[in-house]
């Protein structure tokens, strides 16, 4: 499953770690077919890629948090409950890469209503829903 899956605990070293920071990091790129990875590689690119994709998008994500995230006015109304959990980091990052396939598979377990949130708070280049 793409998303929806609760964060498995602290940080590395037993620490939390403060949302949607990441070190600075270059991602490498990807070797050419998922057959030439396995498991472990496919999990360290893939955090790469979430590490480069907080970076390049680091002010946009503070501004996210601020606007929507827990305390904001319109999360007071009990919309937007995902900004500001560890699992929206991942959905955003396949909001901007891969929209139609997210929202495919959200469709398929989960109820629209907090990705439709999630697309108007972040306003992607491309809204599936609307």
């Amino acid at each position: 499953m793409l998303v929806g899956q609760p964060a498995s605990g602290p940080a590395e070293g037993g620490a939390p770690a403060p949302p949607f920071r990441a070190p600075a990091a270059t991602p490498r790129p990807a070797p050419a077919g998922k057959a030439e990875r396995g498991p472990a590689e496919e999990h360290e690119w893939y955090i790469e890629r979430l590490e480069a994709f907080a970076e390049q998008h680091r002010d946009r994500l503070e501004e996210l948090l601020r606007a929507y995230g827990p305390g904001s006015r319109p999360a007071s109304h009990g919309r937007y409950a995902l900004i500001g959990q560890p699992e929206t980091l991942v959905i955003l990052e396949r909001m901007e890469t891969h929209p139609f396939g997210l929202r495919s598979e959200w469709e398929k377990e989960l109820e629209t209503v907090f990705l439709g949130d999630l697309e108007f708070a972040w306003g992607p280049r491309i809204r599936p829903s609307r």
